[in-house]
């Protein structure tokens, strides 16, 4: 009969001292720290440190310069994001004064009794005058349905 109390191994629990934890650390990177020493290569091989730290160099001038590229890259997409909506607003814009001018037109056409007489505009034949100067503020100012449509001569 065989029991199986005795066929598992015993478990020891053992407490370490910090004295032997500093050890096993030591241990377990004595590998890294032997191999990755800088002193060592140095001396044995010094063209191979030497191209260690131009390879290291090499790296790090990368790494910044895509941190640079990148930080670029975002200042001139927003740039452009700022510039594509002013056009866009620009379009509007356009698009609303065409409107404005061909209201006004279709009004005048309608308050002419011979609507013949008038020539289409385009930007070449517009005139710009300045603005009004303000007389006083308390003077109210003209509104479209203040003025007399009728002594308006045809065409503009």
């Amino acid at each position: 009969m065989v029991h199986l109390r005795s066929a598992l191994p015993a478990v020891v629990v053992a407490s370490l001292s910090p004295g032997s934890q500093r050890r096993t650390r030591e241990r377990r990177f004595k590998l890294i720290h032997g191999a990755l020493s800088a002193r060592k290569v140095d001396r044995r091989v010094p063209w191979l440190a030497n191209l260690h730290r131009i390879s290291t160099g090499a790296l790090v001038a990368v790494g910044g310069s895509t941190l640079v590229l990148s930080a670029l890259t975002i200042h001139w997409q927003n740039a452009w994001a700022v510039s594509y909506g002013r056009l866009q607003a620009s379009k509007v814009l356009e698009h609303r004064m065409q409107e404005s001018s061909a209201l006004l037109e279709q009004h005048h056409l309608a308050a002419v009794r011979r609507p013949g007489q008038l020539v289409p505009t385009s930007s070449e034949k517009l005139v710009h005058l300045p603005g009004p100067t303000l007389r006083s503020p308390g003077g109210g100012g003209l509104t479209l349905s203040t003025l007399p449509l009728n002594a308006i001569p045809a065409g503009y």
